[in-house]
This record gives C-alpha cells, sequence and structure tokens, in this order.
C-alpha cells in the first residue's frame, strides 16, 4: 500500500489484465505470440512524449502500414485528447492481419506491458479505419487502473462511453453521432430479471453498456451539482493524474476516491453504493428530454430550450490539456 499526499490509499502492484472488447472467438488471433516475434515489422509511433511501439506480425494487408499507423495514431489523439495526455509512457501495440476478413476485428489490452493485440482484416479499406471506434476503445483502457473481475464493467464501461466523446472531441466523428448512439444503445445496460446489480451481474449488457450507463449519469450528476464546472472527463483525468493507469491494480473505492476528489464532489462513490448490488432502473426517455436530445426521423435533433441542455454540450466539448 502506497499513499498520496491526501491520504487515500492506493494498491500499486503491477498485473496482468485483459480487456476483450468483441464476442469474437480466439481465433481472431490464432496462436500467435502476444510478445513481438524476430520477424515482425516495428515501427514507433510518437503522442506527446508518448511512444507506441508497434508490431506487425507476418501476413499481407492490401493497405501498407503508413495507412495503419495513421489510424492508430489518430486513436492516440482521441485518448489524449480525452484524458489531457496520452494516458501512459510507453504501450506496445501488436497488429495481426486476419485473413479473407476485412474491418477491425477485435482488439485486447494487457496492463502488463502495457500491450494491445489487434485482429485487423487482410482487406480492410481505409474507410473502414476511419470509421473504427476499436482502438481508440483500446487507448481509453490504459488510463484507468485494473480492477477486480467483480467491477470489469467500470472499466469497459468507461470505455464505451468516453470512446465516442474523445473522438468527437478531435472532430472524427459528428456529436450528432455520438448522441444518436447513445440514445440506441444505451438501453441495453438497463437490469433484466434477476439482476444483482452491477458488481454482481455480469452479463454483456450490464458489462459494457450497464458500464456506459452508469458513467452517463455520473457525468450528468457531477455537472448538475458543480453548476457545469466539471464532469466526469475531469474526474477522471484525476484518478490518471493520482498513478491510474492500466499497469496497476486499485480497488474501485479507491478509483472513486480520486476521482470525487477531483471534481470535489462523492458522485461516483455515492452513485455505486447506489448501483453495485441493487437493479438501479433509469428513466432514458426523461433523460434525454432534459438533456435536450432527441432521434427523429432517423436524425439528431437538439433542443437548446432543455433545462439540461448546457450539460450536454458540455460532455462532447473540447477540454484544454
Amino acid at each position: 500500500m502506497k499513499s498520496r499526499s491526501n491520504a487515500l490509499p492506493l494498491s500499486r502492484r503491477p498485473r496482468l489484465s485483459r480487456r476483450e472488447i468483441l464476442a469474437l472467438g480466439a481465433g481472431a488471433f490464432g496462436s500467435i505470440p502476444l510478445a513481438a516475434a524476430a520477424d515482425d515489422q516495428t515501427f514507433q509511433v510518437t503522442s506527446g512524449e508518448s511512444t507506441i511501439n508497434v508490431a506487425f506480425a507476418p501476413g499481407d494487408f492490401d493497405l501498407g502500414p503508413p495507412a495503419i499507423l495513421g489510424w492508430i495514431s489518430v486513436a492516440a489523439r482521441g485518448a489524449s485528447a480525452y484524458y489531457g495526455k496520452f494516458p501512459v509512457a510507453n504501450v506496445s501495440v501488436r497488429v495481426r492481419a486476419v485473413p479473407d476478413r476485412a474491418g477491425v476485428l477485435r482488439g485486447t489490452t494487457y496492463g502488463e506491458g502495457p500491450r494491445t493485440m489487434m485482429g485487423v482484416g487482410q482487406h480492410s479499406t481505409r474507410r473502414q479505419l476511419d470509421d473504427d471506434w476499436t482502438m481508440t476503445h483500446e487507448f481509453i483502457h490504459l488510463g484507468f487502473p485494473s480492477m477486480r473481475r467483480q467491477h470489469h464493467w467500470i472499466e469497459e464501461g468507461i470505455a464505451v462511453y468516453a470512446e465516442p466523446i474523445a473522438r468527437a472531441q478531435i472532430g472524427t466523428v459528428t456529436v450528432q453521432q455520438v448522441w444518436g448512439d447513445m440514445i440506441r444503445d444505451m438501453h441495453q445496460g438497463q437490469p433484466g430479471p434477476g439482476d444483482q446489480g452491477l458488481d454482481g451481474t455480469h452479463t454483456w449488457g450490464r458489462t459494457y453498456w450497464g458500464g456506459a450507463l452508469f458513467c452517463l449519469l455520473a457525468d450528468v450528476r457531477i455537472r448538475e451539482r458543480t453548476s457545469n464546472r466539471f464532469g466526469l472527463q475531469h474526474a477522471l483525468r484525476g484518478i490518471l493524474a493520482a498513478g491510474g493507469t492500466i499497469e496497476y491494480d486499485w480497488s474501485i473505492e479507491d478509483a472513486f476516491a480520486a476521482g470525487d476528489a477531483a471534481v470535489k464532489v462523492p458522485v461516483l462513490t455515492e452513485l455505486y453504493g447506489q448501483m453495485k448490488d441493487k437493479p438501479v432502473v433509469t428513466d432514458l426517455d426523461q433523460l434525454w428530454t432534459r438533456l435536450g436530445v432527441e432521434a427523429s426521423s432517423g436524425s439528431v435533433v437538439f433542443h437548446a430550450d432543455a433545462p439540461l441542455a448546457a450539460i450536454r454540450q458540455a460532455i462532447t466539448k473540447a477540454l484544454g490539456s
């Protein structure tokens, strides 16, 4: 155990930690070892003062390495915009070409290293890389500490929630896309029959979208209680500033305490107490109305006169470093 200046105890024990973002089988990576091999092509991408070591496992892409390196660089820029800097000093990314497939198929990030493995279709196009969210999702994982298995929902929830916001903040997706996707998908995080709260329910929907719903509620509540001065992005930057990267194990209580300290309101801790072991249903229709966002005829309409319109605007607004 080690203490920070504000006396919140934080564990600093490195641990191998796995994230799987797409429900594909292990065949997406085959038997390719995670460590770089002698016959890999290796490159470096920089993001601020951080270095991203990229290795291409043997295999052919229709696109050359520059296009894939550019895709990785843009994802790094998104993560850096969200956190105020790239989350870790060094990370290794190993890219494997998946034969006879197109698109980004899978990403997995490990805390030891840290390192990320990406499965990318051999016939992927530049447009598919430009539209991809997976690499940004994986880099967002780097900026939050590793949790116990029962708290996997907060790791995935942050990556699901923050990734589109990060991409909007650098202009690679529109704000309309961010809110349209939330309206379309956020309901998947609601509790179902037999739900035992976020810590006790490990379905796909509750892990990914239940975690994202927690993040949305936390973002709105932090902004309501701080007169829109702070939001979840500030809390997560505070956790990162306290040393909370994927490389280290923290308790969820310590992580939330660090985030609460950064925004000066205990929203994360309080919301976790409410949702960790009970099925809390959120009135999403009411929330969208209060935020002033509406899906209409295949498009998204914003209402500037809604009670929380300013909060909705602030959530996707780019912050300074």
